[in-house]
């Protein structure tokens, strides 16, 4: 991680996106596992649930835009924090699905507006031509938080109900840990002086259009399908326990911290799109595997981790490209917009996931991991199709000088 020219004060932003989401990462493959098997919820219910979630991030998104914009990346996301402590220590103690649907709404406001405020932030933090290597290093933190709360959520999990509570109340904890480190530590310029027109520069703006549509189809495989839908496929169908499915994402996470910030430094001087659109053919290889685990049972756990590890690798090409170009396409005084559009898309593909497939899960799995395999390879040709809108100094991922 030496020598990728990022400030001290990127540095300690990276430290705090490790501890939130360690602890996001030990609930994530569990939510609907919890909901189900420990809440007694029905499949349908529990994924509706997560699908509040995102789906409530998926309204709340856009409307941290201007906040970012208004007050700056540091505050929004404090109180993104904030949001999230609340709704997960609400989930750790929904008894309803009532109650499991309120705190599922709090939390999906949080992470609505988490994410735009974090990548504005980031991309405040880092020169222009090293905001894919700062990019590389969040998904490094992210991921290594990933795979750690993974591998600890597979273990307690085991434990039942009380274990799933304290998971819970863990991911609600390391919430406040970060808002406590970006408000001690983190100063951000000022603001520029406002753009007239708001989101309506974002719509006019043909080229990020494009990529925010191809994108949602991405994370809807890439991200909304592994996350969700595999781990529940994994319990159900092919009787794999909790421990083993915190491994898989434990592989996963692992494949992207190291592999993140070496393909990273590849991808300079090479083209975005390509790398996004080969994201989606890794991504549709690895549903594909999924389908193979189904048939070969004793050999399905393999099957699975080897699908993991190419899920990571192809997250490393598609958010290695992503995010800088974004903030590329932005201008200064709309950036937060920009990445809260482009949160936008990422939260409606997560949502998608879990709303269409938490049925066809267990009804049509074969279905439904051919169907992602294909939507991934839609997605990728999209993107390829994306570069001829681009302006041509970005294009290319930046060699630093």
């Amino acid at each position: 991680m030496r020598g990728l020219g990022l400030s001290r004060e990127l540095w300690t932003v990276q430290v705090g996106i490790l501890l939130n989401t360690l602890g996001y990462g030990a609930v994530l493959p569990f939510e609907i596992i919890y909901l189900h098997n420990a809440r007694g919820f029905s499949l349908s219910v529990a994924g509706l649930v997560v699908a509040t979630i995102t789906g409530t991030a998926v309204v709340a998104g856009p409307l941290s835009g201007p906040l970012v914009d208004r007050f700056g990346a540091r505050i929004t996301a404090v109180a993104a924090g904030l949001l999230l402590a609340a709704g997960y220590a609400a989930l750790a103690f929904a008894q309803t699905p009532e109650l499991a649907f309120a705190g599922a709404a709090v939390a999906g406001v949080g992470n609505g507006a988490l994410n735009p405020s974090q990548s504005a932030l980031i991309a405040t933090l880092s020169l222009a031509d090293r905001r894919h290597r700062a990019t590389a290093v969040s998904r490094v933190a992210t991921n290594a938080g990933f795979g750690l709360g993974g591998a600890l959520g597979g273990v307690v999990a085991a434990t039942g109900l009380q274990g799933f509570v304290g998971l819970f109340l863990l991911n609600a904890a390391t919430y406040l840990i970060y808002i406590c480190i970006l408000a001690a530590v983190v100063r951000e310029s000022p603001r520029p002086a406002p753009v007239a027109g708001g989101y309506r520069v974002v719509l006019r703006d043909g080229a990020f259009v494009h990529l925010a549509v191809a994108n949602l189809a991405m994370i809807a495989v890439g991200w909304g399908v592994f996350s969700w839908l595999i781990p529940v496929f994994a319990r159900n169908n092919l009787g794999i326990s909790e421990r083993l499915i915190g491994l898989l994402l434990l592989a996963n996470a692992f494949t992207v911290v190291v592999a993140q910030v070496p393909i990273a430094r590849l991808a300079e001087g090479h083209r975005r799109v390509l790398w996004m659109a080969l994201a989606g053919s890794i991504f549709a290889v690895a549903c594909v595997l999924v389908v193979v685990a189904q048939v070969s049972p004793a050999k399905a756990f393999g099957i699975l981790v080897v699908s993991a590890i190419l899920v990571g690798i192809g997250e490393c090409f598609h958010t290695t490209a992503l995010s800088p170009l974004v903030a590329d396409l932005a201008p200064t005084a709309v950036r937060g917009r920009y990445m809260a559009a482009i949160g936008f898309s990422w939260w409606v593909g997560l949502t998608i996931a879990p709303a269409v497939g938490g049925g066809l899960v267990s009804a049509a799995p074969a279905a439904l991991f051919i169907g992602s395999a294909v939507v991934a390879i839609a997605a990728g040709v999209a993107l390829l199709a994306l570069e001829h809108r681009l302006p041509v100094a970005i294009r290319l991922t930046p060699r630093p000088t």
